[in-house]
């Protein structure tokens, strides 16, 4: 089947633009983009923080992931504007509305603290995307299907990966895409830091298609070289930032509390919003109504539950009085992280619900990846090669995971200096023979 072009009754009289700290402005030239911005279902993601508990740490880090959607959709406008001006012949013009759709509606099933949730409830953004994007009663899709019947289908499978052109997949999810791009230059902004800040401009001059894809002109691999070095940078400097997952990890205790609580029907309050995934019988519309403020009445209204563990945490988050971390090797240290976490038991903490281990890793550039394409370098005469292969930095970085393992624990276990013996009076002998374990920040 041949692509849908935009017809040109669907352009607005007039362009309207998005003031954006980031691209400077978002072009909006078409009534059925317009559309899918004012859809409810988009327009839920401006209740969605970007980063999360990120915001913990990086106290600007509050943009949210309407910003984000948006500004991929720039990305991808401009790239199909570079395509169609420059490779005419290897670029079909008529791929750009599944594209830009794609791109704008690429994080629509998002939800509140996303990864959080999705582990707890076992939900998944990507599969609740193309619910959102496929289910013929969510304005999104009534707006998509304005195009075509099929076309709901067709931009659902860009973003799944199964549309035939890799031209199109590729712009939105491989290893250097609108997406990633956008959320680099993003988060580093909005969280006050310069890691993420590479030569975007460069890129976009850089970036061609050919027919297994897209490439980058050979003379333009620094560019592409630093936006790896960056990215790298950003996932060991803020993504992986210990306070954030510490943030992360007391909310996942707090709704793991609450879940198991409400098994044993013993949860109060019972959160209206919330009660369809805690019995695991939840609609697409049930997940359209979470955002963060549902997640955070929860966190306030739980810090006067009647449970002590429930209560505690909440006021943890709450406070912002995290479980706090150190670091350990999983392949020698599994005895001693045993052993702290039955410490916690004995200072009447649940070790289930006030230690947890969390690791978090990253490979900054995989070329043998297979669900995201590897970034090819395009010499003058045609010859393709793999980034890695011409750059010694990229190639040091490939194919190893990068990050660590942390334990979480009760704050007052990491103190340098333990409470008076009076406010509680078992603490000094198990802080001391916690502490015995830990040295600079982690487990010997």
């Amino acid at each position: 089947m041949k692509p849908v072009q935009f017809e040109k009754a669907d352009r607005l009289p007039t362009e309207i633009v998005f003031k954006d700290p980031v691209h400077d402005h978002i072009h909006v030239r078409h009534q059925l983009i317009l559309d899918l911005i004012d859809a409810k279902e988009f327009q839920r993601l401006r209740r969605i923080k970007q980063l999360g508990t990120s915001q913990y740490t990086f106290h600007g880090a509050e943009h949210s992931r309407f910003s984000h959607s948006l500004g991929v959709y720039e990305l991808a406008r401009k790239i199909c504007d570079h395509f169609l001006r420059n490779y005419p012949e290897d670029w079909d013009d008529s791929e750009r509305l599944v594209t830009l759709c794609a791109a704008l509606l690429h994080d629509i099933g998002h939800g509140p603290f996303s990864h959080t949730f999705e582990k707890i409830f076992n939900t998944d953004h990507e599969d609740l995307t193309t619910q959102i994007i496929l289910d013929e009663d969510t304005e999104v899709n009534q707006i998509l299907r304005r195009v075509s019947p099929s076309f709901p289908n067709e931009v659902a499978s860009v973003i799944t990966g199964d549309y035939p052109n890799p031209q199109v997949v590729q712009l939105i999810s491989s290893q250097i895409d609108a997406d990633r791009m956008d959320y680099l230059q993003r988060d580093a902004y909005y969280t006050g830091v310069t890691y993420g800040k590479f030569d975007l401009s460069r890129i976009l001059r850089v970036i061609r298609p050919y027919k297994d894809g897209i490439a980058f002109q050979y003379q333009g691999m620094h560019a592409v070289e630093d936006y790896i070095v960056r990215r790298y940078q950003m996932y060991m400097q803020v993504y992986f930032h210990p306070v954030s997952r510490g943030m992360e990890v007391t909310l996942d205790r707090m709704l793991t509390r609450a879940h198991d609580l409400y098994r044993e029907n013993k949860l109060a309050p019972v959160i209206p919003m919330l009660e369809p995934f805690f019995k695991d019988d939840y609609t697409i519309y049930d997940y359209l109504d979470l955002d963060d403020s549902v997640i955070l009445y929860a966190v306030l209204a739980w810090t006067k539950s009647e449970d002590r563990y429930l209560s505690e945490l909440a006021q943890m988050f709450l406070h912002r009085q995290p479980l706090k971390s150190v670091e350990f090797n999983r392949e020698k240290d599994a005895e001693t992280v045993a052993h702290l976490r039955d410490l916690v038991d004995q200072l009447y903490f649940d070790q289930n619900y006030f230690t947890m281990t969390n690791r978090s890793s990253d490979i900054s550039y995989d070329y043998k990846l297979k669900e995201k394409a590897p970034i090819s370098l395009f010499y003058p005469d045609g010859e393709i090669i793999d980034l890695s292969e011409a750059s010694p930095i990229v190639e040091s970085l490939s194919d190893n995971l990068h990050g660590n393992d942390r334990l979480y624990v009760p704050r007052e276990l990491l103190r340098r200096t333990p409470p008076a013996q009076q406010d509680l009076p078992i603490f000094q002998d198990i802080y001391a023979e916690f502490r015995k374990h830990i040295k600079n920040g982690k487990i010997l």
